[in-house]
């Protein structure tokens, strides 16, 4: 079996993969050629991030395919159903990364709420020569302890936002379109072990005039989830962050509330423009902005990799 890893693959899985007898190719093939490529080097084993696309023609085209691997959650650069219709099996990572994701959200959230974006980029220009002026704006911060936290979606990664939240003393509401009730467990250094039955609700008003800082961490999706009538229900003062997908939430429409004060600051990590984000949201200094990075740490492509290989593994078992 001959795989190729177009966006890459950890070492660790790497590794697993050759132990099984497996040849990796860690080519970086463009997007007009993976077709003639796979096919030229008789390819069983396709796999992406987000960078590779694998619509209907890549799979019409390339009948020796037998697997597409998405490293990661989302698989909306795959047309999936129709490689199963074709008779590929489709593979993914559901809860590798959701960690690492969640971090990031609380990473964004202290970064807002204590102003660490805007001082970042104001203490090389002007440390010296305004540092008391700087230090009277930035006084006015938040713990997030004791405050609401209202996560969209409850998936793994809204479930490991939730976590987070509890083990930091917040309030937790979680928005679904149907309620669910999960069973979440935070482990610590010790052994030891908490757990808590958290029940979502699908009352949109209630879920937004509460919360004072909102994570969305829903799939992609056909229309925004926050858009300006939900932006009017928000409490004043309301922190955001979408580490989901571009277009989940009106970047327009949340600037004109962060320019009302209704939205004291915001922070994402995904773009509607992506990769090339509107120039109004870059220069905003109540955003926070990260790159779309949040699986990409070490931590999360080892067990990406790792993921990824056993899958392959066991599949090879099953078809050879």
């Amino acid at each position: 079996m001959k795989v190729l890893a177009n966006d890459g693959i950890s070492k660790a899985g790497e590794q697993a993969l050759k132990d099984a007898g497996i040849e990796v190719l860690n080519n970086r093939v463009a997007q007009d050629h993976v077709i003639n490529f796979i096919n030229d080097n008789h390819v069983d084993v396709l796999l992406v991030r987000s960078a590779t696309k694998v619509r209907q023609n890549l799979i019409d085209e390339c009948p020796g395919l037998k697997i597409i691997g998405r490293g990661g959650i989302g698989m909306d650069n795959i047309d999936v159903e129709y490689a199963i219709e074709k008779g590929k099996y489709v593979i993914n990572t559901p809860t590798a990364s959701s960690r690492s994701v969640a971090e990031l959200v609380f990473g964004h959230f202290f970064s807002l709420a204590r102003f660490l974006h805007e001082s970042n980029r104001l203490m090389p220009l002007e440390g010296e020569t305004h540092f008391n002026a700087m230090k009277k704006s930035f006084n006015n911060a938040y713990e997030l302890s004791g405050k609401t936290l209202g996560v969209i979606g409850f998936g793994s990664i809204g479930q490991e936002v939730v976590k987070m939240g509890i083990s930091l003393g917040m309030n937790v509401k979680v928005l679904t379109r149907k309620p669910r009730t999960e069973v979440l467990t935070l482990s610590f250094f010790n052994g030891q072990s908490v757990s808590f039955e958290i029940t979502s609700t699908n009352d949109t008003d209630a879920f937004l005039k509460d919360a004072d800082f909102i994570s969305i961490n829903t799939p992609q999706t056909n229309e925004y989830i926050i858009d300006t009538p939900q932006f009017e229900k928000m409490k004043d003062g309301v922190y955001i962050v979408n580490t989901a997908r571009g277009g989940v939430i009106n970047e327009v429409s949340l600037i004109d509330f962060i320019e009302s004060k209704k939205v004291a600051g915001a922070a994402l990590d995904v773009f509607e423009k992506e990769p090339n984000p509107e120039v109004l949201l870059l220069m905003n200094p109540a955003l926070s902005l990260s790159p779309h990075v949040g699986g990409n740490t070490v931590d999360a492509q080892e067990k990406i990799g790792i993921e990824l290989a056993e899958q392959i593994i066991k599949i090879k078992e099953t078809i050879e």
